[in-house]
C-alpha cells in the first residue's frame, strides 16, 4: 500500500509540474511583440495581441532602400546596386538584433503613415534601441523631417554623429545617395 501510495504521489506531483510548465506562459507573460518578418532595414511585422499582422516603420531614421521586385533585383545602375548593397546589409543587421532578442520587440509607437504603417521606437527585452544601432554602425540616417515626433532625437542624432565621424558603413560611402534622395531620384525610372 506504501508503494502505491507513493507511486500515485510521484506521478500526481509529476503531472501537476508538466501542466504548470505546458502553461507557464499563460502566467509568465512575455514581453514585447512576436516579430513575424524584417520587411528591410527600418520596417517590419509584428502580430499584434489579437494576432493580426502589423506594419511598423522604424521612427527617428531611414536606412538604404532593398529590392522588392525581380525587375529592380536585376538593374544595373550603379546607384541602384550601392542602395541595395546598403539596404540588405541594414535589413540582415535588423534580423540579427531580432533574433538576439528572442523574435520579440517592444513598441514605443509615435505615430502612423500614410500607407497604414504604425510608427515606432523599437527596442529588444533587454532595452537595446534599434535604431541607435543601426545609426551608429552607419547603416541608416536620421530622418528629420519627422524627427520632431521622435522622443528619442538627441540619442539619435548622437548615434549619427558618432558614426558619421568614424566613417562607418554608408559614412564612408562617396557615392552613397541618401535614402530619402534616392526615392526621388531613381524609384520612378
Amino acid at each position: 500500500m506504501e508503494k502505491l501510495t507513493k507511486s500515485v504521489r510521484f506521478w500526481l506531483c509529476a503531472t501537476i509540474l508538466i501542466l504548470g510548465l505546458i502553461g507557464c506562459d499563460r502566467f509568465i507573460a512575455t514581453s514585447g511583440e512576436p516579430v513575424e518578418r524584417v520587411s528591410d532595414g527600418d520596417t517590419l511585422v509584428v502580430k499584434d495581441t489579437s494576432g493580426k499582422n502589423t506594419t511598423v516603420r522604424f521612427a527617428c531614421v531611414d536606412a538604404p532602400e532593398i529590392a522588392h521586385s525581380n525587375k529592380e533585383k536585376q538593374r544595373k545602375r550603379t546607384s541602384d546596386r550601392n542602395q541595395f548593397t546598403w539596404g540588405v546589409k541594414a535589413q540582415e543587421r535588423v534580423q540579427q538584433l531580432v533574433q538576439q532578442g528572442g523574435d520579440r520587440v517592444t513598441l514605443n509607437i509615435t505615430d502612423s503613415d500614410r500607407y497604414g504603417r504604425k510608427i515606432a521606437e523599437v527596442r529588444l527585452k533587454n532595452g537595446t534601441f534599434v535604431q541607435q544601432v543601426l545609426l551608429q554602425e552607419g547603416l541608416a540616417k536620421v530622418y528629420r523631417p519627422y524627427l520632431n515626433k521622435c522622443p528619442s532625437k538627441d540619442l539619435v542624432q548622437q548615434a549619427e554623429a558618432k558614426a558619421k565621424e568614424q566613417r562607418l558603413g554608408v559614412w564612408s560611402d562617396a557615392k552613397f545617395v541618401n535614402p530619402w534622395e534616392y526615392r526621388s531620384l531613381y524609384k520612378k525610372k
